[in-house]
């Protein structure tokens, strides 16, 4: 049998030894804690997008408490799964009437993150609510000039059509009462597209808009625009468009600084550049469906904006 003595002598520097490991991992934890209660970090909305829920995003929830540890973090539970394919004005309504009591709140302004078709609807709000106090909107991977590609999303809504002709229901009444409708591109047919886009069109101000002054004036009380996307995404299309570029009738992409939005600054675009507060994020090698979940997106492009 052992010695009991030796035992104890044994336990208690073991108990010594793990109270030094336990203060050590304390420490830093209390610092950041003072720190995230001096610098007060503002509040995140997250939006999502098409088909998600706000379960999606306990990974992009877990990186910002781990670099902003007391940050008040929202998803926003609001047209999950296939409710997200309800009209883009309607989608804005709601998620409007969500985020306005979280922006009460927030005397110091709040950040808003917001993936894929959730970008799209982050815009409508921002334009139309004039006294929103969102400081950096994350744009992440969203189709903001539009959308023109044949992907799985495409072939799982509608089987029966194409890129090429998907114009047909697109661009009906019946069809503008879906949200993939709303922001359906197709270059080739720049027409009915401008005249039946109820959304895009609109908000980009490539139809007539008697609102488009308050709209831009609205948009660009924001302090940063960040654009994220990357050529392997393999559902934005073109992958360009989550950074405001797009296709020419020949299919050719145009940077955003070559679009006609951009050089007219109908929405803001050209002055928050000019200002500096134009950010582009663009990272390889990431699907579309994970750009919420890497934590090398997070640090590359959203950890410095969320302060």
């Amino acid at each position: 049998m052992s010695n009991p003595r030796r035992r104890l002598r044994r336990s208690s520097t073991g108990s010594s030894s793990s109270s030094c490991r336990v203060a050590g991992l304390l420490y830093p934890l209390l610092g950041a804690c003072l720190w995230a209660s001096v610098v007060g970090f503002k509040p995140v909305v997250i939006i999502h997008g098409l088909f998600d829920s706000s379960g999606d995003f306990k990974n992009l929830l877990r990186f910002i408490n781990q670099s902003h540890p007391g940050t008040n973090v929202t998803v926003i539970d609001l047209f999950d799964r296939s409710a997200s394919l309800q009209p883009m004005w309607k989608q804005v309504e709601g998620f409007k009437t969500a985020v306005r009591p979280i922006m009460q709140k927030a005397t110091d302004g709040v950040h808003f993150i917001c993936y894929s078709q959730g970008g799209l609807i982050c815009r409508g709000i921002l334009s139309t609510l004039a006294d929103h106090n969102v400081q950096t909107f994350i744009s992440l991977s969203s189709p903001q000039a539009g959308q023109y590609g044949d992907t799985d999303y495409l072939r799982y809504l509608f089987p029966q059509f194409v890129k090429s002709n998907l114009y047909h229901l697109c661009y009906t009444s019946i069809g503008q009462r879906i949200s993939i409708c709303n922001y359906w591109n197709d270059p080739h047919h720049r027409d009915l597209y401008v005249n039946s886009s109820d959304y895009l069109a609109v908000l980009n101000s490539e139809r007539a808009n008697p609102n488009s002054t308050e709209w831009k004036k609205n948009f660009l009380k924001i302090q940063k625009l960040v654009l994220v996307g990357g050529p392997d995404d393999g559902v934005i299309t073109p992958w360009q468009s989550s950074q405001f570029g797009f296709y020419d009738d020949n299919e050719t992409v145009v940077e955003m600084q070559h679009q006609d939005l951009f050089l007219s600054d109908v929405f803001g675009l050209k002055t928050l550049a000019a200002r500096g507060d134009l950010i582009v994020c663009s990272v390889p090698g990431v699907e579309h469906v994970y750009w919420h979940s890497n934590e090398t997106v997070f640090h590359l492009c959203m950890e410095k904006w969320l302060v």
